[in-house]
């Protein structure tokens, strides 16, 4: 970096720690005119043809403004620019607690059983539990997804939250919900679409074969999901 970039580098540095990010108040406590510290910044060309820069005196008044160094504006301090700037994008005032209930992962063979959820949760031996979701009920449960007819939204070995509580009544198009039907091993996961008085599932992967699977008197309601659960 020449001296003017590094000039520029700092004075970009300066307006976020002495300014708040905000160009006029800099300039007012330089003081020069807000204008002039845009031009700079924007490589604005002047009328000798070349971008307006920090120049020496401006340099100095800016130290001296702020009570910096003589030479300060000078040096590269590894900073502005040429470094990544964090983004505040997490409120740690707002903890997510993680008191409850743990909520048991079973098969999608269990799953997709007729017979009652709270025997099928009792009969099953369980080797993972997931934290706790209010959402799941008292009857929840996690699945592990498996195949690909759910990408990109839910990706094999996520875990997703099961409500098995939830009614049919209370369903609505685009919910995400599990499925089983007389004559299958397993249930399935995918999006319920509702069109009068039919009942279609369709996957979220737009390269899956069967898009639109109508939904039978033989198959019922297993759960809706209410939660995703990912290790990283």
């Amino acid at each position: 970096m020449d001296i003017s970039e590094i000039r520029k580098a700092n004075l970009l540095e300066l307006i976020e720690l002495k300014a708040n990010g905000s160009q006029k108040d800099f300039a007012n406590a330089v003081p020069t005119a807000p204008a002039y510290i845009s031009q700079i910044i924007n490589g604005t060309i002047g009328r000798n043809g070349k971008p307006a820069v920090v120049g020496t005196a401006m340099a100095r008044k800016i130290e001296k403004a702020f009570g910096l160094s003589h030479g300060y504006m000078d040096v590269s301090h590894g900073k502005n620019k040429d470094t990544v700037k964090l983004d505040n994008n997490i409120n740690l005032s707002e903890k997510i607690s993680l008191e409850g209930r743990q909520i048991p992962v079973i098969s999608w063979v269990a799953a997709g059983s007729f017979s009652p959820i709270e025997t099928v949760i009792k009969d099953t031996e369980v080797a993972e539990w997931l934290p706790p979701n209010k959402d799941c009920g008292k009857n929840g449960y996690g699945l592990v997804v498996v195949g690909n007819s759910m990408s990109p939204d839910f990706k094999p070995g996520d875990r997703i939250y099961i409500n098995p509580d939830i009614q049919t009544f209370d369903l609505q198009t685009d919910d995400l919900v599990i499925v089983a039907c007389h004559g299958e091993s397993e249930a399935t996961f995918k999006k319920l679409i509702i069109e009068g008085a039919n009942k279609y599932l369709q996957p979220l992967n737009p390269n899956w074969p069967d898009q639109i699977i109508k939904l039978t008197e033989d198959c019922r309601l297993v759960g809706k999901v209410v939660g995703l659960y990912r290790k990283i």
